[in-house]
């Protein structure tokens, strides 16, 4: 099973038919993968090659210059080299960064932040903003197609959003000596993974990706690889549109191999809710019992994000807010934060 190719072009236009066609589109792979590709989506070829261009210049500043990026305790955007992911390390190194915000605000949560830029070159700076721009544009109105999809309005989802706590990530997977094999357990005893298995905690994400095929989505127990299109961007969904759908919708788990003989580069968009959203099912009713109890999303994304930067033993996942799950979550990380990667 391949992620499918949509078509969206003219959902910005606002035409009720291109709309009520893409709904329909990403209801099926939406249902059975929680993956698919997206051509005609608005962000043009040099903007999106200037963006590429950008976190490659990025990545190659020299490494005192990106440990002067480096996130701290109290501010969770900028570089970082030693994520994990299930208590793993990952074979890469992360830049994050979100929406301008004035520097001396205090961050809304533990896992939020402000930006951190290379002194003397704007133009990365420039580049990386645009594209956070586009996908904050094109997060929408992907929302608006799955709502229709679901049988909701258009913008019923879109008051969660306004505030948005959404943020671009770059990854540079740099060439492995020992990279897992592709058909590897999910958590392999030997060899190294760009990312362990995991799914997105938020609402979607919008992957940019270079031409390295190392994307695996776990379909049936097994990994299957996910090859890049030339022109297209792959949209998975998260947690929260699975639980606003009430399991109907699929947040896939994956994962990405590192390789012995290449680098890659690839940037998620993870389009976030704003942090006072609480998200619950919105089928449930007369005809539809509730799946999922209420998720508070700062918390979620709180506990989520500390358990990439260190070990806290099991990571809180949207499966224990199943109806029925004898799970109980943390009521709070930032005492427990350890004083140098914390978010």
């Amino acid at each position: 099973m391949s992620p499918e190719i949509i078509d969206i072009g003219g959902l910005d236009t606002g035409d009720t038919r291109t709309l009520d066609r893409v709904a329909a589109e990403v209801e099926g792979p939406s249902r059975s993968l929680g993956m698919f590709h997206i051509v005609g989506h608005g962000l043009a070829e040099n903007d999106l090659a200037r963006f590429e261009a950008a976190m490659h210049a990025l990545f190659a500043l020299p490494a005192h210059v990106k440990q002067q990026m480096r996130r701290s305790r109290d501010n969770a955007w900028g570089y970082y080299d030693e994520e994990l992911t299930k208590n793993r390390p990952d074979w890469k190194e992360i830049f994050d960064y979100g929406a301008e915000r004035d520097a001396g605000l205090t961050p809304p949560t533990h896992s939020d932040g402000t930006n951190r830029w290379p002194t003397g070159d704007a133009a990365i700076r420039t580049a990386l903003l645009q594209h956070h721009t586009g996908c904050v544009r094109l997060g929408r109105l992907l929302l608006s197609a799955l709502s229709v999809s679901l049988g909701f309005e258009p913008d019923r989802l879109a008051p969660f959003f306004e505030g948005d706590s959404s943020f671009v990530r770059l990854n540079h997977y740099p060439a492995c000596e020992a990279p897992a094999a592709p058909d590897s357990a999910p958590l392999p005893k030997e060899g190294h993974l760009g990312v362990h298995p995991h799914t997105d905690a938020g609402a979607l994400t919008i992957l940019y990706q270079d031409r390295v095929a190392s994307l695996q989505v776990e379909v049936d127990d097994r990994f299957m690889l996910v090859e890049p299109i030339q022109g297209a961007l792959t949209v998975n969904l998260g947690d929260m549109l699975r639980v606003w759908s009430n399991d109907r919708y699929r947040s896939p788990v994956h994962r990405v191999l590192a390789h012995r003989d290449q680098e890659r580069f690839s940037a998620p968009f993870f389009y976030n809710p704003r942090y006072d959203t609480v998200c619950e099912p919105i089928l449930a009713g007369a005809t539809h019992l509730a799946r999922f109890r209420p998720v508070s999303w700062a918390l979620f994304r709180d506990q989520r994000s500390a358990g990439d930067y260190a070990d806290y033993g099991s990571e809180i996942q949207v499966d224990d807010f199943l109806v029925g799950s004898s799970q109980t979550p943390r009521s709070s990380t930032r005492d427990a934060a350890p004083s140098e990667c914390d978010t």
